[in-house]
């Protein structure tokens, strides 16, 4: 059980969810591989090797190293495609693919946190344009994600302005808590990945949800609480109240970030190891 709800004389607080396999059951990225395959940004090549990523991605997440070459190729995979192409395509799949692999563990957990007065905030390593619509539907105050820069034609740079991951998302962290006054000795944070070590430490709540080997050894050696998330529902069944947003208001944030983390973690499918059995 969360806390009281929150004494509003003390300073504010927050909790700072991850987004994949935290919050939703797959990868935000992975899950329109298909989508942009008929769309013609990728090949059927691609899709292939994003179905293998997924799995991948499932069973252990990539290390620090694998991450950073996943941002090289990311960037250079999607320099020139063109934005509002990539927009249209997420705008017509962004309900149909996200909105069913929402946990609704992690959904419950979001409410008590708003029930007991705290700020939720999204911390993803995928785009803003996806991670910006998808806290919207789960009702989060604000996000921190990566950014890519688009050009003045419209297309992407292969330019990375931002990239939410590792220590950065610690660092966006204590960010928020000095221009949102947040105590964070008194949030919360919740991730499945080693990568998310210090974002984890830099509050005073931290949990691992689907946590990783690394992570999961790690919470334990810190006597972290480990939750098992596994019930997937659609939060138009489950939330019926709900207002979800019309597509054509999440066009405009819905398309670059899920085309880049797609981009990399197909990168990710073509030179992961083997996991040891």
């Amino acid at each position: 059980m969360l806390g009281l709800v929150e004494n509003h004389s003390l300073p504010r607080t927050a909790a700072f969810f991850d987004l994949d396999k935290t919050v939703i059951a797959k990868s935000s990225a992975l899950t329109f591989s298909k989508s942009f395959y008929h769309g013609g940004l990728i090949n059927r090549r691609a899709v292939l090797r994003t179905a293998y990523a997924q799995f991948v991605f499932l069973a252990g997440g990539a290390d620090h190293d694998q991450m950073e070459r996943m941002r090289e190729y990311l960037s250079a995979l999607c320099r020139g495609w063109n934005v509002q192409q990539v927009k249209e395509i997420v705008a017509e799949t962004l309900h149909d693919l996200i909105d069913p692999i929402i946990y609704d563990e992690a959904a419950s957990l979001i409410e008590e946190h708003h029930t007991a007065g705290r700020d939720v905030v999204i911390v993803s390593t995928s785009g803003s344009e996806v991670v910006e619509p998808i806290g919207e539907l789960l009702g989060a105050d604000r996000v921190v994600a990566t950014r890519l820069v688009v050009g003045d034609d419209g297309c992407f740079t292969g330019e990375v302005e931002y990239y939410a991951y590792g220590p950065t998302k610690a660092e966006a962290i204590k960010d928020l808590a000095r221009t949102e006054g947040y105590d964070l000795a008194r949030c919360y944070a919740y991730s499945d990945s080693m990568t998310d070590l210090p974002m984890l430490r830099s509050v005073g709540h931290p949990h691992a949800v689907n946590p990783d080997r690394a992570l999961r050894r790690e919470a334990l050696a810190r006597d972290w609480p480990i939750l098992d998330f596994h019930r997937p529902v659609r939060l138009k069944q489950r939330l019926p109240a709900l207002k979800v947003p019309p597509r054509p208001a999440l066009v405009a944030a819905a398309a670059v970030g899920a085309a880049a983390a797609t981009a990399g973690l197909v990168w990710y499918a073509s030179r992961r190891r083997p996991v040891p059995s």
